[in-house]
């Protein structure tokens, strides 16, 4: 029985999106719930599993095409077997994947699917020093992935296309250009769906607001002792979960946050919404951009169930697996960017959020205490807020309320 595939119900806030990778080639078997194709919105990245056992027929939508809600993208055969439909065939009825179809491998021929065979063009690597993991043998893109991150690509020896008139890569990091001693090479790729999306958000966020960055520091060594202390009996009565600094920054961001309201509504048009709760966005950088999951009433959580749910976000976010409802919402936004070695930095507004506190990287330095000298590790903050709604007192005391917290985490516990 014939049945069509199509592509995930969008939410209304995503208009189409992008045919990122097919798992599977016409003609081969696949089992229910088998993952067959990733859609590329310009949020999340969707799987699309099989509807039963049998074989895709016939591929409609090939990989870099766009797709709207619900399009069919595939014709799948139940109860098919591997056998019955010829990649050939598919093919030729399905013009804008030709290249799916890949004869039978000869003894000692290394099978790519396309998107694989592509990547390998581009990057002129040797197909056998790529450990593949698909059915049989077969090198996905993934495969490919990884053998470039690994650092072990060797050049094929067959190739002679220089890899400065590739196809575009579909990873946020920029792709290698190799050339010859002297050359000025270029390459030009489009953005993904996701980074797109980025850049016009922090435009928006930029045009459409009154945004001002106020700093301050902080004393971590408090935090740093207490976790020294306990972490190794939080993390045995947890089952396993490290307690890290985010947990204290997003209570410690709770608690401000109840006592300055403003800093934890939004603006909708003329009128200001005031949240009576607190939805705390974490930032998490991956390889398609960054990404902004919601820890829902952080207030209600504890230490370890912040610390549990980043660790999970972190996953998601660089398996693709986020969910819309993942990243939906959120009163305020935190972002570390020191775990990349930033000193300092202005975080950019998260719309409609009117504000964004920055971590930093935590850095020793001099600091008068009593009228001695003591070296101490310190951490910049930076908070960005918009001044439509916040005024810079207001913005202040905010920072300056999370300072103390911080500084002495009994504050946090005790809600004083």
């Amino acid at each position: 029985m014939a049945i069509e595939i199509k592509s995930p119900t969008f939410p209304e806030s995503v208009a189409d999106g992008v045919v990122a990778t097919w798992h599977k080639q016409p003609g081969e078997a696949v089992a229910r719930d088998e993952l067959l194709v990733d859609i590329e919105t310009d949020k999340v990245v969707l799987e699309v599993v099989a509807p039963a056992d049998g074989v895709i027929e016939k591929i409609i939508k090939g990989e870099g095409e766009t797709v709207l809600s619900e399009e069919v993208i595939a014709i799948f055969a139940e109860g098919a077997s591997g056998t019955k439909a010829a990649p050939e065939k598919a093919a030729e009825s399905a013009p804008a994947a030709q290249e799916t179809a890949q004869p039978a491998a000869s003894a000692g021929e290394v099978l790519l699917s396309p998107s694989a065979r592509k990547m390998v063009d581009e990057n002129n690597l040797d197909p056998a020093t790529i450990q593949g993991s698909g059915k049989g043998g077969r090198v996905t893109k993934e495969d490919v992935v990884k053998h470039l991150e690994s650092g072990a690509s060797k050049p094929a020896a067959t190739t002679s296309a220089p890899a400065a008139t590739a196809a575009p890569s579909t990873s946020g990091a920029m792709p290698a250009v190799d050339s010859p001693a002297g050359a000025r090479p270029e390459k030009r790729v489009p953005m993904t769906r996701l980074r797109a999306s980025i850049a016009k958000r922090l435009l928006d966020a930029q045009h459409n607001s009154a945004m001002l960055t106020t700093f301050n520091e902080v004393n971590m060594k408090p935090i740093m002792d207490m976790r020294k202390q306990y972490k190794d009996i939080f993390e045995k009565k947890h089952n396993g979960t490290k307690l890290g600094f985010m947990s204290f920054f997003v209570k410690a961001a709770c608690e401000a946050l109840k006592r300055f309201p403003g800093v934890n509504a939004s603006i909708d048009g003329s009128d200001i919404v005031y949240h009576g709760y607190q939805d705390i966005g974490v930032a998490v950088s991956t390889e398609r951009g960054l990404v902004v999951p919601v820890l829902r009433d952080a207030d209600q959580m504890g230490l370890a169930d912040i610390e549990s749910s980043i660790v999970d976000y972190g996953k998601k976010a660089r398996d693709g697996k986020l969910s819309i409802e993942d990243m939906t919402g959120g009163t305020f936004t935190i972002s570390n960017g020191g775990i990349f070695g930033s000193l300092m930095s202005t975080p950019i507004l998260n719309p409609p959020q009117t504000a964004i506190l920055g971590m930093h990287k935590i850095q020793e330095r001099p600091m008068a205490v009593n009228g001695q000298v003591v070296i101490l590790p310190m951490m910049y903050l930076a908070m960005s807020y918009d001044h439509r709604m916040i005024d810079g007192k207001e913005a202040v005391q905010f920072l300056v309320t999370i300072k103390d917290l911080l500084e002495d985490p009994a504050r946090i516990l005790l809600e004083i």
